[in-house]
């Protein structure tokens, strides 16, 4: 389960175009589908008052996968897009805690399923997504939530370093390639990966000049952003961390996310006009259990925004895009 604490940003929210902005009719805007309103002086119209979710484009036959999902956000994700109507597949490493999170869900009506999924082990993946296969076939909406932190709000010790990168990059990446296969490429729907990243792994964190300009080349390579996770590692190993540029504020955790958005600016790029968006979204400083009950927002609201992102309607849906905060507006560019 990820939750952003972010001491430092965690109010901040990003000042990009409303996504009206982008549409000529409210029928075209995703602002009046998914956002319930559109009132944008900026904008070549206004309207007001939409319903929320009403222009829905999916059914109980859409299937969507949440990661690190036995309590927290992704807990809050899986319930809202079940509630939604959304058939979905809930995954946690704890099968007792996924099971029971689960049964939780299904007592209320709602259409969920279980299975266990370390992301950080390799085996366990590939023993989900033989099962996903057998289950399902084919994939609409993959929320990759799980993440780990071992430091409190005032902590930065590097000393898990490994084990986070492992978790919250190298798993995502490796889960994320398995499934492609299997994400529907359907022009009426489009399938959508979100991951729960971190403004902490925005680019302009990385003070090291070579390494920021090579993240934020359009020219990126995903041998590149493999190789920077790499170098941190090395780093951290040898002790020379603190000097290298790194982000100052939860190194290991900053790093793992700076790859994964990496990886999400190369993915978008590489998947453009093939019926997928990849995008991420920072959640903010939310209330759970990894922030000690600390926060500025509760799971629910924050997972509220993750699902408007990631049932934005298929016409002009965003990718490459990284959102922000309790606002979801137009992100910007990875």
């Amino acid at each position: 389960m990820i939750t952003d604490m972010e001491p430092k940003d965690a109010e901040k929210e990003t000042e990009t175009p409303p996504l009206s902005t982008f549409f000529t009719s409210p029928r075209q805007c995703p602002a009046t589908l998914i956002l319930g309103r559109c009132n944008d002086r900026n904008s070549h119209f206004t309207c007001k008052s939409a319903m929320l979710f009403t222009a829905s484009w999916w059914s109980s036959d859409t299937v969507a996968v949440v990661t690190g999902a036995n309590k927290g956000i992704g807990f809050a994700i899986v319930k809202r897009l079940a509630q939604l109507g959304l058939t979905v597949v809930l995954t946690a490493r704890d099968g007792g805690r996924g099971i029971k999170a689960t049964d939780s869900l299904r007592s209320q009506g709602l259409h969920v399923w279980f299975s266990k999924l370390d992301v950080s082990d390799a085996a366990s993946i590939e023993g989900f997504v033989s099962w996903f296969r057998e289950n399902f076939a084919t994939l609409d909406v993959l929320v990759n939530n799980a993440a780990v932190s071992f430091n409190d709000v005032d902590e930065n010790s590097v000393d898990h370093a490994e084990t986070v990168v492992r978790t919250n990059f190298y798993g995502p990446k490796l889960l994320t390639e398995a499934l492609l296969p299997l994400l529907r490429r359907s022009p009426s729907s489009k399938s959508r990966i979100l991951n729960i990243s971190s403004r902490l792994g925005s680019f302009n964190k990385v003070k090291n000049q070579s390494i920021r300009r090579m993240l934020q080349s359009d020219d990126l390579t995903e041998d590149q952003v493999e190789a920077i996770a790499g170098r941190f590692l090395e780093s951290v190993g040898d002790g020379t961390w603190k000097a290298e540029g790194w982000p100052e504020v939860w190194t290991d955790y900053a790093v793992s996310k700076v790859a994964l958005n990496a990886y999400a600016k190369v993915l978008a790029k590489r998947l453009l006009g093939k019926g997928v968006s990849v995008n991420c979204f920072c959640p903010g400083f939310t209330q759970t259990s990894m922030t000690r009950g600390k926060g500025s927002r509760t799971a629910e609201e924050a997972a509220e925004v993750a699902v408007r992102l990631a049932l934005l309607p298929p016409e002009g849906l965003p990718t490459g895009k990284f959102f922000a905060g309790s606002k979801p507006v137009m992100g910007s560019k990875l």
